[in-house]
């Protein structure tokens, strides 16, 4: 049989980049003789990421109505605002709008038209005096139609200056296009501007630095006046939140009630409140799981209300999402094949979600969420197929399941995912064990999930065992948890990190000999720490990570500047801290080699990170290769460099633990002692 590491797989990069097609947002639209469409967007890396809006047409039928795409190349629905993005779709009662990638304005387009020959979206918002000076995300329309409200950032040269940041504020814009105006700016962030059903209230959230939205948040409400020049805001109402607490994901319910998580007591719980109310109420009492996710990015709600007046949400426990539905702050289960949720949101007395799956690519699906389908879990699937996953022509059973572990990590329980090395007709040769991929997330305050991950199973086809880590600073656990890399970051992953392989090794399940670590952005960070510290790791893949703490902390974007004051320490009053925690200054550790992925135009994480490690190694004379993609961002969605990206990273493995792949790949040139 074939090495472990060599063994043919179906899933060739090529196949991986084109068939990953990111799906999300579903949201319902109801049309003016009372049918209901369906809207999502695709992440299509064949068209050069280009975020598409997609429509189904509402024809009558329940299930499998036609689909258009509502807006053509080279049109990118897509928002630049925290850098990450989020929610850059949004739609009124007529049109859909939308943030452009390229300008980053906002623009609409006729609803009933979109798709069809000859209809071009429309300019809303007005041409910044610089490119890309005015950015918008996360809009809501006013239930009569006439104002759009928006989280509005401005990077205009002067402003900058001024502020020494981009500035972020509540904008309004009248929906057929004008100037906008400031309604708040009183603070570093806002976010989730939200209309009352009868658009008199308005609701969003706020926070400064040095907080994070995970960390600390304010959620304000204000009533809203408005005419056909002007809309304002009267006496701001704080409903919840503050010093070390978190709220998100609000949203107001059809009987005028404001829902929302909040991680008061330690947990996301949902709680509700009304305009006049002294006082919110918990919807939910949750002490092992939690309603509610890190916000990354814009538009994440955990909780929908169907058309009837039910209230349903994405419950996480031990980072494993389920279903159900909040009655009397009991959760009763609701019937769906999933492995996790990524939207959430209804259509009439429907759910409408993009699920994940541990074999299948996103679908997108309705389920009619009966007292039966709740009550009784050990029945059939009760979900209708919207959009189909994509399909990737070979059989499911390549595919490696994923099996929750947990480990003792210096005296705290750690846990992660595991995947064994699976392939059809494919076992190991003889005596040899597997070689180790160790995957460290991003964020790093998020966490990976069971869903089924292409690129995990790009490494469990080819004969490789991989563990994906939730280390203690993850979601998905409880804010006690999420909060174990305060003033640890780069202590606490690592130990996980390294710890996971220790224990998979000391169960014979891997190859000592033989283990990698990989991350990217955080994760790269904590790859970089761990091939420093420890002596664990043969091998290690830096996906645009970060090198230098100093450099980040003076140049990154706005979104994290002060991130690491948390996880560090404030800056420069712990100056030493970040030296002393910097992988760029201590280089004299590495002792394995080393490969470097790079966009040439990351924000978040400058390329210039990425070069001064790859120096570092080049001068103590460590075997490494780098290559630095052109043109992308933080994070690759160009189908030909992710296929670059992961060929190339299969091929140093290949060198660096001695098989030859399977796949034809070409060599990094410029690799060293390779």
């Amino acid at each position: 049989m074939p090495a472990y590491g060599s063994w043919p797989s179906p899933l060739s990069a090529e196949l991986l980049a084109a068939g990953g097609v990111g799906v999300g947002g579903a949201t319902s639209r109801t049309n003016a003789d009372g049918s209901a469409e369906i809207w999502w967007s695709e992440a299509r890396s064949t068209e050069g990421g280009r975020s598409v809006i997609v429509r189904r047409l509402a024809d009558g039928t329940a299930v499998g109505n036609s689909a258009v795409d509502a807006i053509a190349a080279p049109w990118s629905a897509r928002t630049a605002v925290h850098e990450y993005g989020g929610g850059a779709t949004f739609h009124g009662p007529e049109h859909v709008y939308f943030s452009n990638w390229d300008d980053q304005r906002l623009y609409r387009i006729v609803a009933d038209a979109a798709g069809t020959e000859g209809a071009e979206p429309e300019a809303i918002s007005p041409e910044p005096e610089e490119a890309r000076a005015w950015r918008y995300a996360d809009g809501r329309v006013s239930p009569d139609g006439s104002w759009i409200v928006a989280v509005g950032e401005d990077h205009h040269t002067a402003v900058v200056a001024e502020h020494g940041e981009a500035v972020n504020s509540l904008v309004a814009l009248p929906a057929a296009g004008g100037e906008p105006l400031l309604l708040s700016s009183k603070t570093d962030f806002v976010a989730a501007p939200r209309f009352s059903p009868d658009g008199r209230w308005l609701s969003w959230f706020s926070w400064n630095h040095p907080d994070m939205p995970w960390d600390a948040t304010t959620l304000c409400a204000a009533p809203v006046w408005q005419s056909d020049k002007e809309l304002r805001l009267g006496n701001v109402k704080v409903v919840a939140g503050g010093t070390g607490v978190s709220v998100h994901g609000a949203d107001w319910s059809a009987d005028g009630r404001l829902v929302y998580s909040d991680d008061r007591s330690g947990w996301w719980n949902l709680y509700s409140w009304m305009p006049g109310d002294n006082q919110d109420t918990a919807l939910t009492q949750l002490d092992d799981c939690e309603i509610g996710t890190p916000p990354w990015v814009f538009g994440l709600q955990q909780w929908t209300e169907t058309a009837d007046g039910r209230i349903f949400a994405v419950v996480t426990r031990d980072a494993v999402d389920s279903l159900a539905e909040v009655v009397d702050g009991a959760l009763l289960p609701v019937n769906v094949n999933a492995a996790g949720f990524t939207s959430l949101s209804s259509v009439d007395d429907q759910l409408l979600l993009v699920t994940t799956h541990g074999d299948g690519l996103p679908t997108i699906v309705t389920v009619d969420p009966t007292p039966s389908t709740s009550e009784n879990l050990g029945g059939p699937d009760p979900s209708q197929v919207v959009r189909a996953a994509d399909e990737l022509g070979f059989d499911r059973a390549w595919f490696a399941p994923a099996q929750p572990i947990s480990f003792e990590s210096n005296g705290r329980t750690a846990h992660a995912f595991f995947y064994p090395p699976t392939g059809v007709g494919m076992v190991g040769d003889g005596d040899e064990l597997p070689p180790l991929v160790v995957i460290g997330h991003g964020g790093p305050t998020s966490h990976t999930q069971r869903a089924l991950n292409l690129k995990i199973q790009y490494w469990t086809t080819r004969g490789f065992a991989v563990v994906d880590v939730n280390y203690g600073g993850s979601s998905g656990f409880g804010r006690v948890y999420r909060q174990l890399l305060n003033k640890a970051w780069g202590i606490v992953d690592v130990e996980d990190c390294v710890n996971a392989a220790r224990h998979l090794a000391a169960q014979g399940r891997v190859d000592p000999e033989r283990m990698a670590i990989r991350g990217g952005s955080a994760g790269g960070f904590t790859v970089l720490t761990a091939l420093i510290k420890t002596e664990v790791f043969s091998a290690g893949t830096s996906l645009y990570g970060v090198a230098d703490l100093e450099a980040l902390a003076t140049d990154t974007h706005k979104f994290e500047a002060r991130y690491l004051d948390g996880m560090i320490g404030p800056y420069p009053e712990d100056k030493a801290v970040y030296e002393a925690r910097s992988p760029i200054n201590h280089t004299d550790g590495f002792s394995c080699p080393l490969l470097v992925l790079q966009g040439t135009e990351d924000a978040v994480v400058p390329p210039n990170q990425a070069e001064a490690i790859v120096a570092a190694v080049a001068a103590k004379g460590i075997p490494h290769a780098s290559i630095m993609f052109e043109g992308e961002q933080h994070g690759f969605r160009r189908s030909e460099n992710i296929v670059r990206s992961l060929e190339a990273e299969l091929w140093f493995y290949g060198r660096v633990f001695g098989f030859a792949p399977a796949d034809q790949i070409e060599p990094i040139v410029d690799a060293v002692g390779l």
